[in-house]
């Protein structure tokens, strides 16, 4: 097989041919038609999410086909179609595991973090843990879905039934969040880099009603503010836009520290919440809520072993939608 290995943080990802792997009991090995690329990767591979797995192939966006199982593995057949996203295992036995938040887990595992991922032609995955997905559409188009799709949806969860929802960063997560948002009814307000022109007519050509940078104010008073940027500056200034009662959501793994603020900010019951990971019950909520939206994922394909040049160009903001790996 062939994989993009980190050697250590803050160094380039090296292209590398090993062993085509064996799956354990309970695992399957996935054939990887294509994998997403994810700020949470850039955040792996530049230092800023601490012990990782060393050597480590990254990605968690992992389309593919069962191409071996493992021993006990039951509802898995060879050649499936199945989707491999970031938490790659829990306990099942911790307080969070038994009560129904394996996305908390003590002792959980996450693919292409702290288990090798899709950056290659194959990977090992638990069997428990990947999701059937549509054995006829497009593999590129997938990708997205399996994080930028999923940790949005349980951000939008976690922004409550408001109809004006801010999301700051348009890129993969909130191009598919904005159109789940207009499929339910929502306004969404779009922020962006400072001077972003083209990110904001992208948005607008979602059906954004209001697309400007983030140092802007929105027309309207927002029920719920989305924060997929990783900037910590962000959260006083989403605030300072809430309604009363409003929440700032913050979806990202990592994030600058968030400076002080004014106590008035916060006042009028506002919140202040964070997403941590998924669970798989999300995405039996997410896929059928993204089918009935007619959710169309915007790509720029790279071939694998351009895997460094495509966290290069979301690392310096040049993408419009999400990167995808093709082995």
């Amino acid at each position: 097989m062939t994989a993009m290995t980190l050697d250590s943080a803050r160094s380039p990802l090296r292209l590398e041919r090993r062993p085509r792997p064996r799956p354990g009991p309970g695992e399957i090995l996935i054939a990887v038609e294509a994998c997403g690329v994810c700020r949470t990767d850039l955040h792996i591979v530049d230092g800023e999410l601490g012990s990782p797995r060393l050597p480590l192939v990254p990605g968690h966006e992992v389309v593919g086909r069962v191409a071996a199982l493992g021993e006990g593995v039951a509802g898995r057949a060879l050649g499936e179609r199945v989707g491999a996203p970031w938490l790659g295992h829990s306990c099942g036995v911790c307080p969070y595991c038994r009560a129904d938040q394996e996305n908390l887990c003590d002792a959980p595992q996450f693919n292409g973090y702290t288990r090798d991922g899709g950056y290659a032609t194959h990977m090992v995955a638990a069997a428990d843990f990947v999701l059937p997905l549509d054995g006829e559409a497009d593999p590129v188009a997938l990708a997205p879905l399996l994080c930028a799709g999923l940790i949005g949806w349980r951000c939008l969860v976690k922004a409550g039934e408001g109809r004006r929802i801010g999301l700051y960063g348009f890129g993969a997560a909130a191009h598919i969040l904005c159109q789940i948002c207009r499929a339910q009814g929502r306004e969404v307000y779009a922020f962006t880099r400072p001077g972003d022109a083209p990110a904001q007519e992208f948005a607008r050509s979602l059906g954004a009603a209001w697309a400007g940078g983030s140092d802007e104010a929105p027309p309207d008073r927002l029920d719920a503010a989305i924060l997929f940027a990783p900037v910590g500056d962000l959260v006083p200034t989403a605030l300072a836009h809430l309604r009363k009662g409003g929440r700032v959501v913050c979806g990202g793994i990592h994030m600058s520290d968030i400076p002080r603020f004014p106590y008035r900010l916060l006042w009028g019951e506002r919140e202040i919440v964070s997403v941590a990971n998924l669970t798989r019950r999300d995405a039996a909520a997410f896929f059928p809520a993204a089918a009935r939206a007619g959710v169309t994922t915007s790509t720029i394909p790279y071939p694998l072993e351009a895997a460094n040049e495509a966290l290069a160009d979301l690392r310096g903001g040049r993408l419009s939608g999400a990167a995808v790996l093709v082995p």
